[in-house]
């Protein structure tokens, strides 16, 4: 399986515009490559270059593994989105507070559709999805905020 963006390129530099510093929207990410016996698809998004833990800045399951891309400012069609370090729902941009970070962008291929509601944190969703993980991948974006 395989997750990149026509956005930006692997361990490169993130566009502002999907930042805080711009529109603070989701890129478009494709998907390629997922095993037929997919049920469903996790995203999620974080950050563990954060000063006190990982910042989870975006997660989203129960995707259709039938979907080659999720599109910018977007959310796919009966996907769910989670609770994030920010204490909301939906996609919260890079915003590091010094230097450079990395931004992991974590697709996992599963062999089961997750009950879980809108509230669910990613301990929770990690603790549910690792049951079922039958591939996954990974895409980083770096970002170091221009005005500090």
């Amino acid at each position: 399986m395989k997750i990149s963006s026509p956005a930006f390129g692997h361990n490169q530099p993130i566009p502002p515009e999907y930042t805080c510093e711009g529109e603070n929207i989701n890129p478009p990410l494709l998907i390629t490559e997922v095993p037929e016996d997919a049920e469903s698809l996790v995203l999620i998004m974080d950050d563990p270059d954060a000063p006190s833990k990982t910042w989870v800045h975006w997660t989203i399951w129960n995707i259709n593994p039938n979907i080659f891309e999720i599109g910018r400012d977007s959310v796919p069609a009966g996907a769910i989105e989670g609770l994030t370090s920010f204490g909301t729902s939906g996609y919260g941009g890079p915003c590091p507070p010094s230097g450079t970070h990395r931004y992991f962008f974590k697709i996992f291929a599963l062999n089961k559709k997750l009950e879980l509601s809108p509230q669910t944190n990613i301990f929770r969703l990690e603790k549910e999805m690792n049951r079922g993980i039958i591939d996954k991948a990974e895409l980083i974006g770096l970002y170091k905020k221009h005005r500090q």
